[in-house]
């Protein structure tokens, strides 16, 4: 294929080659041909050497790379192979690290796995393909037949939610739906032996946080005989591993009455009879400040505060305030499990941020674990603003 080209100034073409997968436009010399939003590129040295293949888009990144140099010096064809050969050696990466009695996992994680723009999500025989940029929407129909050819008969569905992560110019004019094959919703999944029943049409970002899946396993490691809150609960994950462990109580908070059905539906597809939960469709600080429970373990797992550099300041002010209340509301000896998805608040001033929020409760604490998100969602080296998920594990007095 005769792709347009672009060509890069003089010494830009270092990050390329050190892997990073973004382009800016600042980069860019000159352009070869007229590409149009979502057009297939190829990225070339000042002097004309190959360098990468990737998403032409007319913004600050101006190229997302799915592909970088072979030993030939020669551009790829994304085509229905080259999805199959792809996706077939990311599936080999997810068989080594998710664990057993698990049918759902993020199978493509963006520039993580080579994918810039791309998500994919895969919830026992259903794929979910959500896509962040038009490139990688226009590649939809080559890597719905990839996904066919690497899974087999283990496929029953792909679904294509992308209409509410693409430019709104260009969503205006797509419809989220199946691409092949349907399942019925709720789908039942298994998490490390949990069942789940997820959404993927009316649920949230694909139908259910998966990064979350290891730091679930954590809290379970503390929940037995203990009163859990979960805040910001969604479906429900932190609830339900806490119930299996035995927690002689928790309570499930979110300002969703969705999201409280979620966690009821969750909770009652793991126990036959009643439990000891309770779920409150509530603000969330509002909850914190009203009630004077105290909590042997508290969850704060918010939606992200800032998506953007603009509002970072206001951001960290309201994890401050959220965290300050979450640790007030911690019994002594307790533990605090506190999180952030903000990737616009990196690790260090989160962690600065809850240095403050104890500083105004009044509260001793000890870091006893720094959280991520699991090896499903891998970061690549080159590309360290792939990993958003941080927390901590605190210890308070």
């Amino acid at each position: 294929m005769n792709y347009p080209k672009i060509y890069l100034q003089a010494g830009r073409e270092e990050a390329v080659r050190r892997f990073h997968p973004w382009i800016f436009s600042g980069a860019i010399a000159r352009i070869e041909g007229q590409p149009q939003d979502g057009d297939v590129v190829e990225v070339f040295t000042k002097k004309g050497a190959y360098l990468a293949t990737g998403h032409y888009h007319d913004g600050s990144i101006t190229v997302r790379i799915f592909s970088f140099g072979t030993s030939q010096g020669q551009g790829v064809t994304p085509d229905i192979p080259y999805w199959t050969e792809k996706l077939r050696l990311i599936k080999q990466v997810r068989q080594a690290v998710v664990p057993p009695q698990t049918n759902c996992y993020r199978l493509v994680h963006g520039e993580g796995d080579g994918c810039s723009g791309l998500i994919i999500d895969y919830y026992n025989g259903v794929a979910v393909i959500q896509a962040h940029s038009i490139g990688m929407h226009r590649e939809r129909e080559q890597i719905t037949e990839a996904l066919k050819v690497v899974y087999r008969s283990e496929l029953v569905a792909v679904y294509d939610k992308s209409a509410e992560t693409l430019p709104d110019k260009y969503a205006a004019h797509v419809e989220n739906g199946y691409r092949f094959g349907a399942a019925e919703v709720p789908h039942a999944v298994q998490e490390n032996g949990h069942t789940f029943l997820v959404d993927w049409i009316t649920g949230q970002k694909t139908g259910f946080f998966l990064d979350q899946r290891d730091n679930r396993s954590l809290l379970a490691r503390y929940a037995a005989g203990k009163k859990v809150l979960n805040a910001f609960c969604y479906s429900g994950g932190f609830s339900v591993y806490a119930l299996k462990a035995d927690a002689e109580l928790v309570h499930s908070v979110d300002v969703s009455q969705k999201a409280i059905a979620l966690t009821n539906r969750n909770v009652a597809a793991n126990f036959d009879q009643a439990v000891n939960h309770e779920a409150y469709a509530e603000d969330v600080m509002k909850y914190l400040k009203a009630h004077d429970h105290l909590y042997d373990i508290v969850v704060l797992d918010p939606p992200a505060y800032a998506k953007s550099l603009s509002a970072r300041h206001r951001a960290v002010q309201g994890y401050k305030r959220l965290n300050a209340e979450g640790l007030r509301r911690v019994a002594k000896g307790g533990i605090l499990f506190t999180f952030s998805c903000s990737q616009v608040v990196d690790r260090e001033l989160f962690y600065n941020t809850i240095v403050a929020a104890a500083i105004e409760a009044g509260r001793q604490v000890r870091v006893l674990h720094h959280l991520s998100q699991p090896a499903d969602h891998p970061v690549n080296l080159f590309h360290p603003e792939g990993g958003y998920l941080k927390g901590l594990v605190l210890w308070v007095e």
